[in-house]
């Protein structure tokens, strides 16, 4: 049976610049709902990472010989290892190319000494911020396991602008235990108060390997029709505000997209280095195992087959606002104009846009035009 799509659409140009993905595997404490991949540290493993981080960075800047237009610092909690920043940095520019303008982003939990890590921010070059706010409600962020306030969170943002940073990125969360339009809306109140340059918006959702999953049954969450009218209230709001839904859950102010997160939705390369990350290099996907001892030993990255194919490219674009342009068959004619009856999507000539409620169930939306190919 021959394939449902062509094997690949993307294509190699060894001069177009990689984004840089760089995890830090720390965290003082594990959130309630959190299963990312992150460890308890101590002095001298935080210096045995810094030295397998500067060798494997290293490695991939004489094996790849690309420019760098992103770097992306996640986790975990990055700002754990603030005062090993600048040095990381130090090793990205002397393995890469970092081309002028290359927007570097850190992660960092409110409070946590903000102004120490802000000023180590500044020192490596970091131009912008990812804050995990996650609630403007103190009750809810005590349900969540988070270990600051909304007052530290104000307060985190009002020293990053003193300092003179002027792209600062706050996460939100919806379907929260016990949370009501309400309660929404006193968030939403509080983060665009702060007037962010752009929104990341999340609906919570249980993981296995976390203490949310542990005791799913005591906690009171909105049932998916609440959660659905949730995630409308939040669009509807941000949208009012000036900010555009350019993916599913990510607003912004006009152009102060993530550079870095629209690689992986673009079908573009990037890097991915610490355990845990992954990759798309040359029209490869491979990841560091979630192991920490293993990344310092030098364990090598696995692979995860081919990527770039054409189900993919229809799957990343149909989470943004710009859609995917794509070649008509009947069925699929007739399956996107019954969608955009029921108000899921947009039709612009040959171009699909899922609208808000179309982003809600933009799983099954993908599924179903997916099909049409079969």
């Amino acid at each position: 049976m021959p394939p449902r799509f062509p094997a690949v659409v993307w294509v190699l140009s060894l001069t177009e610049p990689l984004g840089l993905y760089i995890h830090i595997p720390f965290c003082k404490q594990k959130c309630n709902y959190c299963d990312f991949y992150s460890v308890a540290v101590d002095s001298k493993t935080k210096r045995d990472y810094v030295t397998a981080l500067q060798r494997e960075i290293k490695q991939w800047g004489d094996k790849l010989g690309r420019p760098i237009d992103t770097v992306y610092f996640g986790g975990g909690t990055p700002s754990l290892l603030a005062e090993f920043l600048p040095e990381i940095m130090e090793k990205v520019k002397s393995s890469f190319k970092v081309l002028e303008g290359a927007e570097i982003t850190m992660e960092m939990n409110p409070g946590d000494n903000a102004e120490y890590v802000l000023n180590f921010a500044l020192k490596s070059g970091v131009n912008r911020l990812s804050i995990g706010a996650q609630s403007g409600d103190n009750e809810e962020l005590k349900i969540l396991g988070r270990r600051h306030t909304a007052e530290e969170t104000a307060q985190t943002v009002r020293i990053a602008r003193a300092l003179g940073f002027n792209n600062i990125s706050l996460d939100i969360m919806l379907g929260l235990p016990s949370s009501t339009p309400e309660s929404l809306k006193k968030s939403l109140d509080f983060v665009t108060n702060l007037n962010p340059e752009h929104i990341s918006a999340y609906i919570l959702k249980i993981e296995e390997n976390t203490l949310f999953h542990n005791i799913y049954d005591t906690l009171n969450l909105p049932d998916e029709d609440k959660t659905a009218d949730q995630y409308l209230q939040m669009c509807e709001y941000l949208e009012n505000k000036g900010y555009e839904h350019y993916e599913i859950s990510n607003f912004c102010k006009k152009g102060l997209m993530s550079r870095h997160n629209l690689k992986y939705w673009e079908l573009e390369e990037y890097l991915g280095v610490g355990p845990a990350a992954h990759s798309f290099v040359e029209g490869k996907r491979f990841f560091y195992r979630r192991n920490l001892a293993d990344f310092i030993n030098g364990s090598s990255p696995v692979s995860d087959g081919m990527g770039g194919t054409e189900e993919e490219k229809i799957m990343l674009s149909l989470r943004l606002n710009k859609g995917l342009e794509i070649e008509f068959n009947p069925r699929l004619r007739l399956k996107c104009d019954l969608l955009e009856k029921n108000g899921l999507l947009k039709l612009y000539g040959n171009r699909i846009v899922l609208t808000d409620k179309g982003m809600l169930l933009s799983n099954s939306i993908i599924t179903e035009i997916l099909e049409c190919f079969i």
